[in-house]
């Protein structure tokens, strides 16, 4: 299957996507991205603009010697040629012209006013500029598309000039116009309407380009597409300027599980969610849980009748298998849980409880009541893991027998003084417990209290168990949750803890936040332990 050729699927994550606010990214992030892009099999990936931003033309001269790309092109983004300039002399063009990239992406203006206002001239040198460019271009044997901006604005005021910026880069050798609906506004009815009279009226092969300040950015491209475009552009997790623009994995699941088209390799989706998360953690925007199809909450069940539902038949509250898209059906734990989605959640973690009502009962209980008292286990499955043993065995999992631990905060200057980074606050903390028939007593120091009680105890642990030296905490979340108490307020703890292999989330709960930390430490520790335990024993 020509998948260039039948359909072009065109990422701009690289470019558009990085005009997100906040997202910054190195060479290097653009060149690992290029590469997990390439992965989810797109056609074509827009690496920058080469000559108007230095990291961008860095890319496209490192780009071929360190970019075996198996799937995608390469396509170099720029405006048409200045006003009264030849193509052949506008050192922009040229900058395109020689990048090496495959595909040279042409911005046009296609509004009236935007030409006389932002570019300062007139129609008529408007559509030299794109006919002078495009066929430029194509003579110097590059393949060229064109971003028609603002072109949907500017055809529900007047069709008349917009379709011309189509026929004259059409006539010039443009593979693909894209319609831009650059300011975000448009609603599905509107682009399938406006997209199927530009087919008709030019007989050009379009494309959508779709930002999603209306919310309708994934549902205008597949608007598009059933009007007639053939080629589809957008950012993976919905990256850009404003709001954002389409999202890329949403737009071509659509078009592949709901609409029957494939656009992509066979199985390519079947990595799509940990190719979006990979791209997440390079430009270190935490994914979305909520992310259609991706996130970790697409395939997420609370409610008690839902799990009922999906003990019987999982189809029945999903709309597809989530291992199509390389995502997993979670069970959440919480108050709302009823017996059937303890015994889901408990066989999600390797526990047969089926045979077992009384057990159920009690779990389903105690997390009720636990949860009225400020816990959370949907997030905290490790938490819950060691809950459900307790409950089975007749007591938690424990590895230590703590004594006591206590924490001890010292400023360097008086209260009020003003302080330099210098003279931060150092704090102690001391941790006494027994493991092993053994009795340790270690202090340990960090920049807060809470980093002291972690340095502590894991020295004191460690010293047992030698393989605690392999966790990490890599996440540590707060929250008061009965803020009308003011300092007085029940906190809850949420860390995160990896071993470098996998990762797991512990919770806490207390009246301050050291000792909501303090167990939620603990718990984090004990899991680990018991995985290692577990593994080593198998």
């Amino acid at each position: 299957m020509d998948l260039h050729g039948a359909f072009h699927v065109y990422d701009t994550t690289l470019r558009d996507g990085a005009q997100q606010e906040g997202l910054n990214l190195s060479l290097a992030d653009k060149l690992t991205i290029a590469r997990l892009i390439d992965e989810l099999g797109v056609g074509y990936i827009e690496g920058g603009w080469p000559g108007a931003n230095p990291r961008d033309t860095e890319f496209f001269r490192r780009a071929p010697e360190e970019l075996d790309l198996r799937h995608a092109v390469l396509a170099a983004f720029g405006s048409t040629r200045k006003a009264g300039v030849r193509a052949a002399d506008d050192p922009q063009v040229a900058a395109l012209r020689d990048s090496g990239a495959g595909v040279v992406t042409l911005v046009a203006k296609s509004h009236p006013r935007h030409v006389e206002v932002a570019l300062r001239t007139t129609l008529e040198e408007n559509l030299e500029m794109v006919r002078d460019t495009v066929a430029h271009l194509r003579a110097e044997g590059q393949q060229v598309f064109l971003d028609a901006e603002h072109f949907f604005d500017s055809y529900r005021s007047d069709p008349v000039y917009p379709l011309e910026v189509v026929r004259t880069a059409a006539a010039a050798g443009a593979e693909v116009v894209a319609l831009c609906d650059t300011n975000g506004g448009m609603l599905p009815g509107w682009v399938g309407e406006i997209v199927a009279e530009v087919v008709a009226a030019t007989g050009a092969r379009v494309g959508i380009h779709a930002h999603n300040d209306t919310g309708c950015a994934v549902a205008n491209s597949i608007a598009a597409v059933e009007a007639g475009a053939t080629h589809v552009q957008g950012c993976l997790n919905g990256y850009g300027e404003r709001t954002g623009n389409a999202d890329l994995v949403t737009t071509v699941a659509n078009l592949e599980l709901k609409l029957g088209r494939q656009v992509l390799p066979d199985d390519a989706l079947r990595e799509a969610t940990r190719i979006a998360h990979a791209v997440a953690d390079v430009t270190n925007f935490p994914p979305a849980s909520r992310q259609p199809y991706v996130g970790t909450s697409a395939f997420a069940h609370k409610a008690g009748l839902h799990a009922s539902a999906i003990k019987i038949d999982p189809d029945l509250y999903q709309h597809m298998d989530p291992a199509g898209v390389g995502n997993d059906m979670r069970l959440l734990v919480s108050d709302m849980a009823g017996r059937a989605s303890i015994e889901l959640k408990g066989r999600e973690l390797g526990f047969d409880l089926s045979g077992d009502r009384e057990l159920v009962t009690r779990v389903t209980d105690r997390v009720k009541e636990l949860e009225q008292a400020g816990y959370t286990f949907e997030a905290a499955d490790a938490s819950f893991e060691l809950l459900l043993l307790e409950e089975a065995e007749g007591r938690r999992p424990a590895y230590v027998e703590v004594e006591s631990w206590r924490v001890i905060t010292e400023t360097p200057r008086g209260r009020g003084e003003h302080r330099s980074p210098a003279d931060e606050a150092l704090s102690e903390a001391t941790v006494k417990l027994n493991a092993e028939g053994v009795r340790y007593v270690v202090t340990g120091e960090g920049n807060g209290p809470v980093n002291a009680l972690d340095s502590a105890l894991r020295e004191a642990i460690g010293q047992a168990f030698p393989e605690v030296a392999k966790f990490e905490l890599i996440d540590y979340k707060v929250r008061i949750l009965d803020q009308g108490h003011g300092t007085d307020a029940i906190t809850r703890v949420l860390i995160e803890t990896t071993d470098g292999e996998s990762t797991w989330v512990t919770v806490g709960v207390g009246h301050n936040v050291i000792e909501a930390s303090w167990e939620a430490l603990l718990d984090g520790l004990t899991y680990g332990l018991r995985r290692h335990h577990s593994r080593a024993g198998s």
